[in-house]
């Protein structure tokens, strides 16, 4: 059975993994980047401080920080020694002339599970639990699936290494969530997440606008998105 699950996870791996192109090559690449989304962090920050203040804004970015964190290192320090499953691109792996990298990059011996799962759906289930909004939920969790996608497209994770990580992040996420939750109920005159919808008018053109503050996280990372794909373009 284990070797069954094995085999179609590394079928599935590349078959996704052979669907590409330069441009998708460009895309992914920076995609798959630490500092990519470092100004869709700041806006979010901002967001939460905007709707629940400097007290929440602390204690739900250290606790992210915290989920990230413990996410990472069960991912990696734990999990990782115990199974010892090569990364699909690795040049151990009788598949890896099967596999399509980009600029020779390769990521790390081991890849199960998936730290960047692991840590983008540690962030996007804190997150989620935080603002409550539907419209931030399907973003936040669109953009770790993005995250996720690229790793398949850069040939260093298989799909059971995401999933794996998926679980592992969105447990961690929503642990440190709610021992934030307890520590803002504990602080006397904080905001309670949840607690209070935040919304701001503005005029455009004569119309008024309302909004919720992290309406303007859904912005940044699209923005972020559609910049990507700019440089993209104007690379090739």
């Amino acid at each position: 059975m284990n070797e069954f699950i094995i085999n179609l996870d590394t079928e599935i791996f590349l078959w996704i993994n052979s669907f590409h192109s330069l441009f998708w090559d460009i895309v992914m690449k920076v995609v798959s980047g630490k500092l990519t989304w470092a100004v869709m962090y700041a806006v979010l920050m901002y967001a939460i401080f905007r709707t629940f203040g400097w007290k929440t804004m602390t204690v739900m970015t250290l606790m992210a920080i915290a989920a990230v964190a413990i996410a990472d290192q069960v991912t990696a320090s734990l999990l990782r020694p115990v199974f010892e499953r090569l990364r699909p691109a690795n040049l151990e792996n009788p598949i890896s002339h099967l596999v399509h990298i980009v600029g020779n990059y390769r990521g790390g011996r081991y890849g199960f599970p998936s730290c960047h799962a692991a840590n983008t759906f540690a962030v996007a289930s804190l997150m989620s639990l935080l603002f409550w909004r539907r419209r931030f939920t399907i973003f936040i969790i669109l953009w770790a699936i993005l995250s996720c996608y690229s790793r398949i497209y850069l040939g260093v994770h298989y799909p059971g290494d995401l999933l794996a990580g998926i679980v592992i992040g969105s447990l961690s996420g929503a642990f440190t969530y709610f021992i934030g939750a307890l520590i803002v109920k504990a602080w006397k005159g904080n905001l309670l997440p949840r607690k209070r919808a935040l919304i701001i008018t503005t005029t455009l053109d004569g119309h008024k606008l309302k909004y919720h503050p992290v309406d303007e996280v859904v912005f940044s990372g699209i923005l972020t998105m559609l910049f990507i794909l700019i440089f993209a373009s104007a690379v090739i």
